[in-house]
């Protein structure tokens, strides 16, 4: 799978994804804390190798053309 995520998509999906597993771990005793911890792993680790599936799904690309 060739990388689909850079640029804004990449920083916003940095900034949301550390923002979940702040909520995540300030609320681990709960589940839905659970879950926004895992979300945020999930989002921060496709901005870290700029790969998303749903983004190939979809047909989205926004890396610039290297």
């Amino acid at each position: 799978m060739d990388r689909n995520v850079g640029g804004f998509d990449r920083v916003l999906r940095i900034v949301l994804g550390a923002a979940l597993l702040l909520i995540g771990y300030r609320n681990r005793d709960r589940t839905a804390g659970t879950l926004a911890f895992i979300a945020g792993s999930d989002i921060v680790a496709t901005a870290i190798i700029q790969r998303c599936p749903v983004n190939a799904v979809l047909g989205i690309d926004t890396c610039s053309a290297e």
